[in-house]
């Protein structure tokens, strides 16, 4: 285990690699937008949109790979911190792996976004396996997604910092 945590990404200057995925890929509607501005005294990576079940559809979200084609190692920490504001909806964390091979697998944990600016620790033993049968392997951890799913909802979910911690 290391004893720091490690930022990646604090969203004050310009934002990593993010991309905004939507439903659309395959047939979906729902429509979103992602912006990097001033919220609360804070810069910030926002999503919002419209999250439509219409045409098998049901999600947005924003997505950021994390290192080269092998991924990064994040197995010397306990989780993902993160500071975030919203709207009172639910949203997940979707990880993908190395072992993850087809767009509907991911390791996933829930959580909820408050109305007011709030640090959460999402600790990675809580993360749950989606559609794949592997373990979460933290050596190979290639993809990071916010995501807006499951129900119809004007989603609208900021982050200000992103981190790996101890």
């Amino acid at each position: 285990m290391t004893n720091s945590p490690l930022t990646l990404d604090d969203f004050a200057t310009q934002p990593g690699d993010w991309k905004l995925v939507s439903d659309q890929v395959m047939g979906g509607v729902s429509d979103g937008k992602l912006s990097h501005e001033a919220l609360e005294g804070r810069m910030a990576l926002r999503l919002t949109g419209h999250v439509s079940t219409e045409n098998n559809g049901g999600f947005l979200q924003m997505a950021r790979d994390l290192g080269d084609e092998v991924g990064m190692d994040a197995s010397g920490y306990r989780g993902l911190q993160l500071d975030v504001r919203g709207n009172g909806e639910a949203y997940n964390i979707h990880l993908r792996t190395a072992d993850v091979t087809r767009p509907w697998q991911s390791y996933r944990a829930s959580f909820t976004a408050p109305d007011t600016w709030t640090t959460l620790k999402l600790p990675f033993a809580d993360f749950t396996a989606h559609r794949i049968t592997s373990p979460l392997d933290l050596k190979s951890l290639r993809r990071l997604g916010i995501v807006a799913i499951g129900k119809p909802f004007y989603a609208d979910i900021a982050l200000s910092e992103l981190r790996l911690y101890p």
